[in-house]
């Protein structure tokens, strides 16, 4: 995938966004912002129309909604995410349970927004996504702590030399704990950090998210590994450290 530009760098090519909405007033109120704000979106109605669109046209953002018509926007995102893997996907919905959110993470979406939401918070959102997307940076050690090596150059996380799947969102914030093992890390820095300094809304993201990235390790690790604890530090946030 070609890598995104943001809307107002003054580059040639435009952000391309792929909006997936079947309400006729939200799909016309996103469409006309984004390109009022510089970016190049495409509106599907349907979850096939994404799809067959989305292999036709090389998108740097997905900008989903799960209540679809045909399919269920779950399905559509995991496709996609498994296509391409440098996809930006945010998911726009009115599900609001924490079982919603964590199927929406899991099935690859990199954020949830609830509806109602302003156009300004989506494009902040989209903006502090589109800053951190990966860049090219020196080569760093891998770190290890037991049994858990974490390659932040690669982007690898391994257990018994074993790769562990992370989303990534999961990968970010275990790098950031990791390079701080057995140091408290506050929530505030953790939002700041792994998503953006001006986050809008509450932090549940970041329980979703670590309550995943606890299981994954939990599901990788045999018996006999030794792998570092994620304490919770309630009041505060949480401490990467080798029991």
């Amino acid at each position: 995938m070609r890598t995104p530009m943001a809307a107002n760098s003054g580059q040639s090519r435009p952000v391309q966004i792929l909006v997936v909405e079947d309400d006729e007033t939200i799909g016309r109120h996103l469409n006309t912002g984004l390109l009022s704000n510089g970016y190049a979106p495409s509106w599907s109605r349907t979850g096939s129309g994404a799809l067959a669109e989305a292999t036709q046209s090389a998108f740097d953002v997905l900008l989903l909604d799960l209540g679809l018509p045909d399919m269920d926007g779950l399905d559509v995102a995991r496709v996609l995410r498994a296509r391409f893997p440098d996809l930006l996907i945010l998911i726009l919905t009115a599900r609001t349970e924490d079982i919603d959110v964590i199927a929406g993470l899991d099935a690859g979406a990199d954020d949830y927004l609830v509806k109602p939401f302003s156009l300004s918070v989506l494009l902040a959102r989209l903006r502090a996504h589109l800053r951190r997307r990966p860049i090219a940076s020196p080569a760093q050690e891998p770190i290890r702590l037991g049994d858990l090596v974490v390659d932040i150059t690669a982007r690898r996380c391994s257990v018994h030399g074993r790769d562990v799947e992370l989303r990534p969102k999961e990968f970010e914030l275990l790098a950031l704990l990791a390079r701080h093992a057995g140091k408290a890390v506050s929530r505030e820095t953790l939002m700041a950090e792994v998503w953006d300094e001006n986050w809008f809304g509450s932090t549940k993201t970041l329980d979703v998210t670590m309550t995943g990235l606890r299981r994954r390790l939990g599901d990788a690790a045999a018996p006999s590994s030794r792998l570092p604890d994620i304490t919770t530090l309630r009041g505060h946030g949480y401490r990467l450290e080798l029991g």
